[in-house]
Order: structure tokens, then C-alpha cells, then sequence
């Protein structure tokens, strides 16, 4: 177990010191090397797994010992296969952009008399609509419910303002004929608010099926 266990720490230690030389390779090499980081990683693994049965076989005073060192190892090469795909995501993710970037640059002019211009990227332009119709229609759905928390604001006042009316013209001994026409005000007020609710409900509801 002794032998295999420092052939295995061995080689941890030598794509650990490769992995430094990832960012220094070129592009056409460097494929080259990860596929040759990723089969020793493959190979170090096969080694653990024969590393954790021996340890197994290990003398009872012992076992627990040998057990750790191996898991140690383990976590070295786990860190150092999780550096790996790291570098591989940045990389891809690096190409795509720079590949999208060159795509962009490569489109050709296009004249039209004395003016020149460039095509616009249809799909680039689409998202960037959509994103401003978002953003409109959530400024509009805003307005409206502000629009609706002042209609409610201004429906609880007109009944505290209707309230005290009536307590009012109770205490002032006011006339039937004048307490009708209070009530018939506070009526037609009352559907007035009612109206600009609907036609707010109206609106918002154009808003989000044409814009959304």
C-alpha cells in the first residue's frame, strides 16, 4: 500500500504543478492538455480505489490512519478535477464570446447611395424591443395602481366627509328635501369613482395584452 499510496500523492502533485500552466498554453495546445490533466485525474481515481481496499486490509491499529490518508488524497484530486472543469467552462464560455464577436464584425457593409451602414443583428435588436415593452408596460401597470390606491383613498374620504355631513345636518335639524340631495351627491360620487376603477381596469388590461 506504501508504494501505490506515494506513486498516487506523486502524481496529485504533478498535474496540480500542470493545472499552472493552463493560462500560460496556447489555444491550439491547450485542448491538448486538458484531455492529458483529465486522464491522469481518470487514472489517480482508479489508483484511490485500490488505495481504500488495501487500507481496509489494513491492521486494526492502523486502518483508521491509512483510511485517512486516502481520503485525504481523494480531496486533492476531487479540488484538482473541480479546477479542471472550471477552467474548461471559462474557456468555452471565452470561444462562444469571442467567436459571437467576430461573427458580429465579419457582417458585411451594405451602401445605399452616399451613406454607409451596418445590419442590424435582428435578434439583438428583437430583445432589446421587448426588454423596453417590459419596462413600459411595468411603469404603466405602476401608474395604475397608484391610480387605483387613490381612488380608494379618495372612496374612504368621501364616506368619512358623507359620515360627517349627516351628523351635521342631524345636529342642525336640516330638511328631508336637503338630506336627499346630500345622499344623491354622495350616490353619483360613488359610481363616478366606481367608472374611473373600470376604465383604469380597461386600460391596464389593453396595456398587457398588446404589449405584453
Amino acid at each position: 500500500m506504501e508504494t501505490l499510496y506515494h506513486q498516487t500523492n506523486k502524481q496529485i502533485q504533478e498535474v496540480q504543478s500542470q493545472m499552472g500552466n493552463l493560462e500560460r498554453t496556447d489555444r491550439q495546445s491547450v485542448h491538448l492538455l486538458e484531455n492529458e490533466l483529465q486522464a491522469r485525474i481518470d487514472q489517480i481515481f482508479s489508483d484511490l480505489e485500490r488505495l481504500e481496499i488495501l487500507s481496509s486490509k489494513e491492521p486494526p491499529n492502523r486502518r483508521q490512519n491509512a483510511k485517512l490518508r486516502v481520503d485525504q488524497l481523494k480531496y486533492d484530486v476531487q479540488h484538482l478535477r473541480s479546477a479542471l472543469q472550471n477552467f474548461q467552462h471559462r474557456r468555452y464560455t471565452r470561444e462562444a464570446q469571442e467567436r459571437e464577436r467576430e461573427e458580429l464584425l465579419s457582417r458585411t457593409f451594405t451602401t445605399n447611395d452616399a451613406d454607409t451602414s451596418i445590419p442590424i443583428d435582428e435578434t439583438l435588436q428583437f430583445n432589446t424591443n421587448l426588454h423596453n415593452a417590459h419596462r413600459g408596460m411595468d411603469d404603466l401597470l405602476g401608474s395604475g395602481s397608484s391610480i387605483l390606491n387613490g381612488l380608494r383613498d379618495q372612496r374612504s374620504t368621501l364616506k368619512g366627509t358623507h359620515k360627517k355631513m349627516l351628523d351635521v345636518a342631524n345636529m342642525l335639524g336640516l330638511s328631508n328635501t336637503v338630506m336627499r340631495f346630500i345622499e344623491r351627491r354622495a350616490t353619483q360620487d360613488k359610481f363616478i369613482m366606481i367608472g374611473g376603477m373600470l376604465l383604469t381596469c380597461i386600460f391596464m388590461f389593453l396595456v398587457i395584452r398588446y404589449l405584453g
